[in-house]
């Protein structure tokens, strides 16, 4: 997987308890967009944990998908 990295300021929402959701919610900042499979390989997470996350991470309104991919939603803080 190539990707790229932009550069940001970084701020996790305040009510992310989980380190998992915390760390997928950081890779997807700082990437332009993700698969859950490039999440997987590159974050060394479950694949079922990590669509559980993402899917409360959508519900939450911090990241959505299209097309197969996750991103940061860029109003989210």
């Amino acid at each position: 997987m190539q990707t790229t990295v932009r550069q940001t300021n970084l701020t996790v929402p305040t009510d992310l308890e989980s380190s998992q959701a915390k760390l997928l919610y950081l890779s997807l900042a700082v990437c332009d967009d993700a698969t859950v499979d490039d999440l997987c390989t590159d974050l060394n997470v479950d694949k079922g944990s990590a669509l559980s996350i993402l899917g409360t991470l959508r519900e939450r309104g911090y990241v959505e998908r299209a097309d197969g991919q996750y991103r940061v939603v860029q109003t989210a803080r």
